[in-house]
């Protein structure tokens, strides 16, 4: 039985139980075992076969509502965070909601410890990515870099700054292709961790040590507020993000519709665009 509500880490453990047909690693000689999850992590792929909740159905995410309003939409990253700007974006599905409108770029991630190559793909990314912008398809696209939160989980200080480095590069880069297609950018993350890389005691506020008396590395995400930026340099500053102490991610869907030119759903978080005539 299989207590997980990540839903792409359920997955590929269950594919290692169920999949007939899976050739990443030797499985060697499987017994016979009743395998189950806690939900089906994919409806569309059926897996796992055996599960005790009937999932929710995730529904009016913007992937869906840019679908039906018949916007082209690209999604990109490196195998690390693919998953994130797709499975997760659109509610849990491992497809798309229109082929014709979607499109999924998928860099395949290095197969070593993040803090040997922190640059990861984010080079990579960024060629791709300006590629496709460049081809005038898309509407909207989303992208995630990888850096700060696979390199953060190291715990290495000296990885993390490069990692940081790595995404500063590839966002200099982007954004100048962005501004010479007419286009802005919101720029953010889902949470804190390369910001804080050492455990901090909780009664004297200084770095914890471990037992060898060396300081102790912060492997987990932090609970700082992380900011959202808009990158706009074709609108002659008519364009803003209102100030709000109560804002947060979910108030990032409705602000990337205000952009493009909705109103979002009433169930949704409003937007945090403002507009100056």
């Amino acid at each position: 039985m299989l207590f997980n509500f990540r839903g792409d880490r359920a997955i590929e453990i269950t594919r290692a139980f169920e999949d007939p047909a899976l050739q990443a690693f030797d499985r060697g000689r499987r017994p016979q075992v009743v395998y189950a999850g806690m939900l089906q992590y994919d409806g569309d792929l059926r897996l796992p076969a055996r599960f005790l909740v009937v999932p929710p159905c995730i529904r009016d995410t913007m992937s869906e509502y840019l679908s039906v309003a018949g916007v082209s939409q690209l999604a990109i990253s490196e195998t690390q965070k693919f998953g994130h700007v797709t499975y997760f974006w659109n509610g849990n599905r491992s497809s798309r909601f229109d082929d014709r409108l979607e499109r999924w770029v998928e860099i395949p991630s290095d197969r070593v410890a993040f803090e040997e190559r922190p640059w990861m793909k984010a080079a990579e990314i960024t060629d791709a990515l300006i590629s496709e912008l460049r081809s005038g398809r898309f509407r909207c696209a989303r992208v995630n870099y990888a850096n700060g939160d696979m390199v953060g989980h190291t715990g290495n200080f000296a990885a993390a700054v490069m990692a940081v480095e790595a995404v500063d590069l590839a966002l200099a880069r982007l954004l100048p292709a962005i501004d010479a297609l007419g286009g802005v950018a919101l720029i953010t993350a889902d949470h804190g961790n390369a910001e804080e890389m050492f455990e901090l005691d909780v009664e004297t506020g200084v770095p914890a040590l471990t037992p060898e008396g060396r300081i102790r590395a912060k492997t987990s995400h932090t609970l700082n507020p992380v900011p959202l930026y808009l990158h706009d340099r074709v609108s002659g500053g008519r364009l803003g993000l209102r100030q709000d102490p109560d804002a947060g991610l979910a108030n990032v869907a409705a602000t990337t519709l205000h952009l493009l030119g909705f109103s979002a759903p009433s169930m949704w978080r409003r937007s945090l665009l403002t507009v100056r005539a």
